[in-house]
């Protein structure tokens, strides 16, 4: 469809897909008004201030299939080189003979992980034929099922053996879903291995951010926004939406209202957005309520010399004897200034082991030294367990997402729970950010 003229534009958060949106609207000549309630920009993926240092809200993973989150910090100058560690796809474990080592090789698609696989440790022959046997299926079907089920049920019909499942497909669905495998969508799961096992090799590397998730792309972006001349409202929430005459938009926080608004996005997680939207009276399809699923980031503080032999480990779950990390980070091989600080990752937590972060820290930091077979690591200097409980919506079988476009001429929404082939991850928001803003670019977004 043909280029729109010029419209003015609101959207409503400063998190990856209000941002995305932002960028995108301001490259097509749109004039931009962002609002964020926060003082730092980035939503659930964001900077926090914690023992005078900049840490995150939660350890994150991207991938080299992040294509347009990767397009996107090129575009508002994020040298990808500077941004992040790049690591070939791996799964090892501290005991790489006993559990398992897992790397693909540098070579095209799909010999990479035919070579990782051949030289992978810990894995009998029948888990390797099972990997092989999974991997060509998914293929021929091309990553479509005729109906969705879940994880559990996608592996037990293409006979994976147990082995694999708790040392690789189980961490990953937790990892790329955050949801646990008997509850997330195997569809879901499918299209996230199709853009990084199942696409060139480049797309399956494993990217950990060496920036914390603000200074990442959102601040950056919205420096981007106010270079081009668009208006950025931190700290201020959006309280009301009212539509007024012929069909213009006014934004109303606690201390301005704005008038004149052509269209708004509203980029904020789906409570807030369907609060948003009550509010203003018109006549709308509810959204679907979803289940949150919470991420718990524990960080343990050891000596500065202290250094893992790899920037990042999966570790071994098991509930029965209190270990409950599933990754672990060594924050100073990314940060030049976090030496012996390491980050645990629990996807998908049971809360009733969150509510005790002293508790939680000293169980984590046991199955470290357990693991690790250091028993240095039972004694960190401090501890900081971070639990962000709405992280992500719990990816089931058939879940019914939004489209962006709802029944109100000129509102749309944006966020990772919107419409699309992704879990709540953020190449889902900036996805989902941009797809708002072309329906504005292209006239779609007024009827």
């Amino acid at each position: 469809m043909a280029k729109q003229s010029p419209q003015r534009v609101a959207i409503i958060g400063a998190g990856w897909a209000g941002c995305a949106a932002a960028v995108m609207l301001c490259q097509a000549d749109h004039r931009v008004t962002l609002y964020e309630a926060a003082k730092t920009p980035g939503g659930r993926a964001r900077r926090v201030r914690l023992h005078n240092r900049n840490l995150d809200n939660g350890q994150h993973i991207l991938l080299g299939a992040y294509r347009q989150i990767l397009k996107l910090m090129q575009q508002v100058g994020i040298p990808q080189d500077q941004a992040f560690v790049r690591l070939p796809l791996q799964m090892v474990y501290p005991d790489p003979q006993a559990d398992m080592a897992l790397i693909a090789a540098h070579l095209p698609a799909p010999l990479h992980l035919l070579a990782g696989l051949w030289q992978a440790t810990g894995l009998q022959r029948a888990d390797k034929l099972a990997l092989i046997r999974f991997s060509s299926a998914a293929r021929w079907m091309g990553w479509q099922l005729y109906q969705d089920c879940s994880v559990t049920e996608l592996l037990a019909r293409f006979g994976q053996t147990d082995r694999l499942c708790q040392l690789m497909w189980y961490p990953l669905c937790l990892a790329a879903l955050n949801t646990r495998p008997e509850q997330a969508s195997a569809q879901v799961f499918l299209h996230v291995l199709r853009d990084s096992l199942g696409a060139r090799r480049s797309a399956s590397d494993m990217l950990l951010p060496r920036m914390d998730l603000s200074a990442l792309f959102p601040e950056q972006a919205i420096r981007f926004l106010r270079q081009r001349g668009a208006e950025v409202h931190c700290q201020q929430p959006v309280r009301q939406l009212k539509r007024g005459h012929e069909r213009s938009w006014s934004v109303q926080t606690a201390d301005t209202q704005t008038d004149g608004f052509d269209a708004v996005i509203v980029a904020t997680e789906a409570r807030n957005a369907q609060r948003l939207i009550v509010r203003t009276q018109l006549e709308t399809t509810p959204l679907p309520v979803f289940a949150d699923e919470a991420i718990t980031t524990c960080y343990l503080q050891y000596d500065a010399a202290f250094q893992l032999p790899r920037a990042m480990y999966a570790l071994k779950e098991d509930a029965s004897r209190q270990y409950w990390g599933q990754y672990v980070f060594d924050r100073g091989q990314l940060h030049p200034d976090q030496a012996g600080l390491l980050a645990v990752v629990v996807s998908a937590p049971d809360l009733n082991i969150t509510h005790d972060h002293a508790g939680l820290a000293a169980a984590i930091a046991h199955q470290l030294a357990c693991e690790l077979r250091l028993p240095v690591l039972a004694q960190p200097l401090w501890h900081q367990v971070i639990t962000e409980k709405k992280a992500t919506f719990r990816c089931t079988p058939g879940l019914q997402r939004p489209d962006n476009l709802t029944t109100i001429s000129g509102l749309l929404l944006a966020g990772d729970y919107t419409r699309g082939d992704y879990p709540a991850t953020l190449e889902g928001a900036v996805r989902s950010g941009q797809r708002a803003a072309q329906l504005i670019i292209t006239g779609q977004a007024s009827f």
